[in-house]
């Protein structure tokens, strides 16, 4: 909620200059609940607007965005350009699959603070076509400890594919691992070596 507000100038204790008969005006944003008691740290409606319409016209624009995103290490900061994906896209890794991009963004969320030292590093990135669907396809290598007491290290070399829409947004994002579902499990269980840098 934005709210307007007018009030006298300061007292001459408080002003270094000679008095002048002045309002200070300005603007100032608030909270929308009535009685100002509830803290409200959600990102306002008008601003996510605006961060989350990307202008993309084309594959070439979302390889762009996702080598972004990869730069910044979306999987282990669980920050993500989710304006190039559609609402019910499909997320899929070797043990699980499930459709939303709020969920995907809450699952990078929870798994953040179970991250110690993490690193995502691409690859490669490419772009093709399967078929009649345009597609985008990265290498990767993830790597990072997990704060649990015995401090495991889970490594993973995978490639994502991801399939957009006739309006190139992401409609499917599927990984590949180089290592089995049964394996990567496993490696939770796994005690550390302290080395992280294979």
């Amino acid at each position: 909620m934005t709210a307007l507000f007018c009030c006298p100038a300061l007292p001459s204790a408080f002003r270094l200059q000679p008095r002048r008969s002045k309002r200070v005006h300005g603007v100032r944003c608030c909270s929308g609940s009535p009685n100002h008691k509830e803290k409200d740290n959600s990102t306002p409606q008008l601003l996510k607007i605006a961060r989350d319409n990307l202008s993309v016209s084309g594959v070439d624009d979302i390889v762009n965005i996702l080598k972004s995103d990869y730069g910044n290490a979306y999987f282990v900061t669980g920050v993500f350009s989710s304006a190039i994906y559609t609402e019910d896209c499909i997320f899929e890794d070797p043990t699980i699959k499930f459709s939303g991009r709020e969920l995907y963004s809450r699952n990078l969320k929870l798994l953040v603070p179970f991250f110690d030292q993490p690193s995502i590093t691409l690859q490669k990135i490419d772009k093709g076509a399967d078929a009649d669907t345009n597609i985008v396809l990265a290498f990767w290598k993830l790597r990072t400890y997990l704060k649990l007491p015995w401090r495991p290290l889970i490594s993973v070399d995978g490639s994502t594919i991801y399939e957009l829409d006739d309006e190139f947004k992401v409609i499917r994002h599927a990984e590949s691992w180089n290592v089995s579902a049964l394996e990567a499990v496993g490696q939770i269980f796994t005690p550390g070596d302290g080395k992280h840098g294979e």
